[in-house]
C-alpha cells in the first residue's frame, strides 16, 4: 500500500501535526482570558517545576533560542510574574523564580490547560486511557528524554 494514496489524512505524521495545531490554537484562544499566552504558560510551568532554573537551561528545554527566552523572561519580569536571583556560587548565573503573582497566573492558566487535557482524553473515547502511555512511548522512540 502506497502511503501517498490517501493524501495527508492517511499519514500519521500529518495527523499528529494537524492535531497539535488544532489543540494549540484552542489553547491560545482559551488562555487569552487569563492574560497568559502559550509561550508565557510554558515558561511559568517550567519555572514552577524547576525553581532556580537558568535562562540557558530553560531555552534548551523549550527548544527555543536564548534570545527568545531573554525576551520572554524580561516581559514576565516586567509583569511581576518572574524574578531573577543571582546564583549563590556562580555570580554570572541568574536563577529564575515565580513571584506570588506569577504563581497565581500559572495556577489560573494551568486550570485552563487541564480542562483542555480532559477534553482531549474525552474526544479520544476508548483510546483515551492509553494516550499518555502511547505519547510517552513515541517520545522515547525518538530520543526525547526531557520532562
Amino acid at each position: 500500500m502506497d502511503p501517498n494514496d490517501g493524501g495527508t489524512d492517511s499519514r500519521v505524521f500529518w495527523q499528529l501535526r494537524r492535531a497539535f495545531y488544532a489543540v494549540d490554537a484552542e489553547k491560545e484562544r482559551r488562555l487569552r482570558g487569563t492574560g497568559v499566552s502559550g509561550p508565557h504558560y510554558a515558561v511559568l510551568m517550567h519555572v514552577h517545576l524547576n525553581a532556580g532554573i537558568s535562562s540557558a537551561e530553560l531555552a534548551r528545554r523549550l527548544q527555543v533560542s536564548p534570545q527568545n527566552i531573554a525576551g520572554l523572561v524580561s516581559r514576565l519580569e516586567d509583569m511581576g510574574w518572574l524574578e531573577r536571583r543571582t546564583h549563590p556560587r556562580h555570580r554570572h548565573v541568574r536563577e529564575l523564580y515565580l513571584t506570588e503573582a506569577g504563581e497565581r497566573a500559572r495556577r489560573e492558566s494551568d486550570t485552563v490547560i487541564l480542562g483542555i487535557e480532559e477534553e482531549i482524553v474525552e474526544a479520544l473515547g476508548d483510546h483515551g486511557p492509553g494516550v499518555r502511555e502511547a505519547l510517552a512511548a513515541l517520545r522515547k522512540a525518538f530520543g526525547d528524554t526531557g520532562p
